[in-house]
């Protein structure tokens, strides 16, 4: 079997998991597919790479947009060094082993050149090393000297004052040192990659007992192999015992030892599983809801975000509302109320939707949100652009509830929420007969992207109506939800001496 070339992405498949590369080379529909949200991570760091860019004067961009203009990178990145280009972009060299395309090479002699990888990240993370590890390896097998390697990344402390300004966007880190340290081993781990592509099947899909990635371990082999309901995938996180178990040859949580170490949470989650009962502390429960003061608010954000701020006073990754969903019970008794802002313009949307939510949150009463956390944050920002809603948002801050807590503190538990305390898993539980699974939009990630592509930019302004449409009916959902939880929740607690005995309680031990 003649010996395959390995490319940069090819050689991190490796790493993460050697199953991952083999079935690159030779059976590449069995990979997960790349989903819209996926793409759009990878979109934004393309736009963020095209910023990068602006700090190098006159370079020359090679890059490709088709498999052919791909082939014939390494012909046209010759043809531009030849011509005298001292900067290039998307560059790709290669011997007949390995390739890689480099996001930027700066030479500084005749064979002598200074290499920079761009990540739209906040930090440098190891697999950025190992990235270039390799990329230094190919450029040395090629005839070059690697002088000096840096990575650029996104400067989490910048704020947009009108048009970016790209070198206070980016931080350029020298990772010299780092990187030379690595290259005998990817040396060694190339020919280990080279080794098992001489195999006819697919390697074992082991789990990771050690350092090894087992996100990626999971996700190829969840995609190859789906789990049956009660599976040890099933298990909370942190899910680093789920691989001890599989190579112990346990499958099922109902399997798990008792005596096998899990967190409290798995303990919990695992009894339920096993005993097919709820678990309740009712007292725990009656207190917290006895604790909340009408009338009480619903709340739910739909945010932007994204690598390059879109307005000015925000920075990279800011999460900023651009809907809310607010339901409203004034009583114990009332008629629900409900109110909505969804902001349709490329424009900032943060005093609209102040005014909209100002509007219908009285100075008195509880505000429930669903991990308050992120709501608190979203109005931390919004009361920073907007100081004329300072006080409003300290106030709104200052009541908000956490409607998860009894989930989150495990004050109830059912085997079916998977240890989870989202708001996706408890629902079905607590109120069967409301779904997300209808909506044409169902999860945060999407809502987000969604109207981004829809408002923000043109890529998807053809289907705008339908998407606000959508929107509206999931971020409304969202409260609902809400509401409807809570209620079930009063409703356990009722007569909480008679149902709260010592028997249903399950130990932590």
């Amino acid at each position: 079997m003649a010996i395959m070339q390995i490319s940069k992405s090819e050689y991190l498949m490796f790493l993460k998991h050697p199953a991952l590369l083999w079935l690159k080379k030779f059976d590449k529909a069995k990979l997960p597919p790349i989903d819209d949200n996926l793409q759009a991570i990878f979109d934004a760091g393309n736009l963020f790479e095209s910023y990068a860019e602006q700090l190098f004067d006159g370079g020359q961009r090679i890059g490709f947009s088709s498999y052919q203009e791909y082939l014939s990178l390494p012909a046209r990145t010759t043809a531009a060094i030849e011509a005298g280009a001292k900067v290039l972009f998307q560059a790709r060299f290669e011997t007949p082993l390995i390739t890689c395309i480099c996001d930027v090479v700066e030479f500084v002699g005749d064979k002598t050149i200074d290499l920079y990888e761009i990540k739209s990240g906040t930090s440098i993370k190891q697999e950025n090393i190992y990235d270039l590890a390799f990329q230094t390896h190919v450029l040395q097998s090629c005839g070059y000297e690697v002088r000096s390697i840096y990575v650029i990344t996104v400067n989490g402390q910048f704020v947009r004052r009108g048009d970016i300004k790209v070198r206070e966007l980016c931080v350029v880190t020298e990772v010299t040192e780092e990187v030379k340290a690595e290259i005998d081993d990817t040396v060694e781990l190339i020919e280990e990659a080279h080794n098992l592509l001489k195999q006819r099947s697919m390697p074992e899909l082991t789990p990771p007992l050690d350092d090894g990635d087992l996100n990626a371990w999971l996700e190829i082999y969840l995609h190859l192999n789906p789990p049956q309901p009660g599976s040890i995938f099933d298990l909370c996180w942190p899910k680093n015992r789920v691989a001890q178990l599989h190579s112990m040859g346990i499958t099922q949580l109902v399997d798990i030892p008792d005596d096998f170490a899990l967190s409290p949470k798995q303990k919990l989650q695992v009894r339920a599983t096993k005993t097919q009962q709820q678990y309740f502390e009712l007292q725990n429960i009656k207190e917290f809801v006895d604790g909340l003061e009408y009338p009480l608010y619903f709340l739910d954000y739909e945010t932007l975000t994204g690598v390059i701020p879109p307005f000015d006073g925000l920075g990279p990754y800011k999460q900023l509302p651009f809907q809310y969903s607010l339901h409203v019970l004034r009583t114990p008794t009332s008629e629900l109320e409900h109110y909505m802002y969804l902001h349709r313009d490329n424009s900032d949307p943060t005093v609209p939707l102040s005014e909209s939510l100002a509007e219908h949150i009285g100075t008195t009463g509880t505000i429930l949100t669903w991990n308050d956390k992120f709501e608190k944050s979203c109005n931390d920002l919004m009361a920073r652009l907007a100081p004329q809603f300072k006080k409003f948002y300290r106030d709104v801050n200052a009541r908000i509830d956490d409607l998860c807590i009894p989930f989150q503190k495990s004050w109830y538990v059912h085997k079916d929420f998977l240890g989870s305390y989202s708001i996706k898993k408890v629902l079905p539980v607590v109120v069967p007969d409301l779904s997300y699974s209808a909506l044409d939009i169902n999860e945060g990630a999407g809502a987000q992207r969604l109207w981004m592509q829809s408002v923000l930019d043109t890529k998807l302004a053809h289907q705008k109506e339908k998407i606000l449409s959508d929107l509206e009916k999931y971020c409304e959902l969202d409260t609902l939800a809400m509401v409807r939880i809570y209620e079930a929740l009063i409703e356990l607690t009722k007569d909480t001496e008679e149902k709260e005995k010592p028997a249903e309680k399950l130990s932590l031990f």
